[in-house]
């Protein structure tokens, strides 16, 4: 997974709560049937003086008295479970209340992280990825051919493969798509369906617009007070993410205003995360001429270099979907 350090310290600290809560729950628990249920605090104290005599006689080896202890303790258990059900409450009303009781509250099962931690880590991608709420149901078989015909049917399927390429190959294969072409194609869809499928296999992703990309870093940039914002260090994208995190998306390259700024801003981010061997997926309205054309040279040949083009051609999906209501 990953998480910064101050992210998986956050984790440990929700687990470190969980299990002080679920400690003072079954003392809350424990006083409540010791003063309402007759008869079982008194068992609680035999069954107590009986564990220190089974653990003496066991010491000493007397294996008849120890037999005759665990079958007497093992009987006022099962006297206790009975008044517990029989004042209505189950008998495990007194066992500690895990939220989870297969890791105990810990987060891992020996060495190996539970699924409650691995769920809460992809809960924390997802948050931090600025796309969490436009990627409910979206996935690659949302994706339909019925507004492609003839070449723009083969661009497309082109583009889906190679997508799914991007997420099979995504562990072993440093890679970065440039979804480019006519407005409403499918474009931003498909590159969510990337987001999604390696959200939900704990890589960590974060989407911008373009525009807002170069607002993230001008503030970045020129903002001495930022990172003392309102917002917590976990919970803003910050310079670093941008750099670091394991996908960037920027969407709809071209729509954010060019100058040259801009254009130093864009060339840094696709170098350094280059050097990181950081993917990027790129989408845009512009053609390849006109992205030769706005950002330069250098850019340019540095999207040529390292970027998988995929190509999106046909109606405005959008407004065909619109009309076929």
């Amino acid at each position: 997974m990953a998480l910064t350090n101050i992210q998986y310290d956050r984790i440990r600290r929700q687990y470190d709560d969980d299990r002080l809560e679920a400690e003072k729950e079954l003392a809350r628990r424990t006083s409540y049937v010791n003063s309402s249920v007759p008869g079982y605090k008194e068992l609680s104290e035999q069954i107590g003086r009986l564990g220190l005599e089974y653990t003496k006689k066991a010491l000493a080896g007397d294996k008849s008295a120890v037999g005759e202890l665990s079958a007497h303790i093992s009987s006022l258990k099962n006297e206790k479970e009975r008044l517990l059900t029989a004042a209505g409450l189950n008998k495990d009303y007194l066992n500690i209340p895990y939220k989870c009781p297969d890791c105990k509250d810990t987060g891992y099962i020996g060495n190996k992280k539970c699924r409650c931690f691995v769920r809460k880590e992809i809960s924390l991608l997802y948050d931090q990825s600025n796309i969490r709420a436009s990627l409910d149901g979206v996935s690659f078989d949302m994706m339909s051919e019925r507004y492609y015909l003839g070449e723009d049917l083969t661009r497309f399927r082109e583009s889906v493969q190679k997508a799914k390429a991007f997420v099979r190959d995504f562990n072993s294969d440093y890679q970065n798509l440039l979804l480019y072409g006519t407005v409403g194609t499918g474009k931003s869809m498909l590159s969510s369906c990337v987001a999604r499928e390696l959200l939900d296999i704990g890589h960590s992703v974060v989407y911008f617009s373009s525009s807002a990309l170069i607002d993230e870093l001008a503030r970045a940039t020129f903002d001495k007070g930022y990172g003392k914002s309102e917002r917590s260090d976990e919970d803003k994208p910050g310079d670093e993410l941008l750099y670091d995190c394991e996908l960037l998306i920027i969407d709809d390259l071209g729509t954010e205003i060019t100058n040259n700024f801009t254009i130093a801003a864009l060339f840094s981010l696709l170098n350094e995360r280059a050097l990181r061997r950081r993917s990027i997926i790129i989408s845009t309205n512009l053609s390849l001429e006109e992205l030769q054309e706005r950002y330069t040279d250098r850019i340019f040949s540095r999207l040529t270099g390292d970027f998988t083009f995929c190509r999106l051609s046909g109606p405005d999906i959008r407004i065909a979907h619109k009309f076929a209501e």
